[in-house]
């Protein structure tokens, strides 16, 4: 039987878009299913494989993307989620891959999870930048969400705190904003691709919260002000409200975890 660390090393290391989401996938169905050993015989890579006809640049360097009310506008929102989601297949796979022999089988179970449904948003979105006449990698991308993986590599509690907590906590803020104007310009069908992504990303964040709870327990550990700490620490990016305070919440986000900071 092979390991749950070789397959997951195994679909990380798959480049091509369309292959790494059935590999994902796959890997979380073989779990779920018992065909997968938990064992830990394979390192995970430092970096995932991507498609290489994605452009990479720093955040910095990426062109403004405006409201989306052009046609052009329109296929940069769905470009910039579609990466988004893509690279958040790789987040929930590492998360598993690199953490899950300390963090047990359940820890396991809830991250391959979250990496197969970022894998179906994934291929939703390349589906609706088809209809635009479009697709992933047309446009260029930035590498700022595996940069906080790399920061993060040594230490679960930080890898919590800053993605589900942080970088997928930021999601719930933004995206009834981007529903609100994607339903304005008569998209019906966009704004149901992005209410599906929504009610899954509070799912994430609330995983995310309820590991880095136990951690705390385990340390002794208050965990709003570790997660302060850790945010301080590894994260320059800064919090900006407004927040969606109804979804953080529903994620096991309290306003004492970010409100002094933000």
């Amino acid at each position: 039987m092979i390991s749950v660390s070789c397959a997951i090393r195994d679909a990380l290391l798959t480049g091509d878009k369309t292959a790494k989401v059935f590999a994902a996938r796959k890997v979380a169905r073989d779990w779920r299913l018992g065909r997968l050993d938990f064992a830990f015989d394979c390192a995970m890579p430092d970096r995932p494989a991507w498609p290489a006809q994605v452009e990479l640049r720093l955040p910095r360097d990426m062109p403004r993307r405006g409201r989306g009310g052009s046609e052009q506008g329109r296929i940069a929102l769905w470009h910039s989620l579609a990466h988004i989601e893509f690279v958040a297949i790789d987040l929930a796979l590492d998360m598993a891959g690199r953490f899950g022999e300390s963090m047990g089988q359940a820890f396991v179970s809830d991250f391959l999870s979250v990496a197969a449904d970022e894998a179906m948003h994934f291929a939703i979105l390349e589906r609706k930048l088809d209809s635009l006449g479009s697709s992933y990698g047309a446009l260029p991308a930035h590498d700022g969400l595996w940069s906080a993986a790399q920061d993060t590599a040594h230490d679960v509690a930080a890898r919590l705190a800053i993605v589900p907590m942080v970088l997928e906590a930021r999601g719930l803020d933004v995206t009834p904003a981007m529903l609100s104007r994607v339903r304005a310009q008569g998209d019906e069908n966009g704004a149901k691709v992005l209410q599906r992504i929504l009610d899954d990303e509070i799912r994430h964040v609330a995983l995310g919260a309820k590991h880095f709870r136990e951690i705390c327990a385990a340390r002794g550990e208050n965990p709003p002000r570790s997660w302060r700490n850790l945010v301080k620490r590894h994260f320059s990016g800064g919090l900006k409200p407004p927040f969606n305070d109804s979804a953080r919440s529903a994620a096991g986000l309290s306003r004492d975890f970010y409100a002094g900071i933000a």
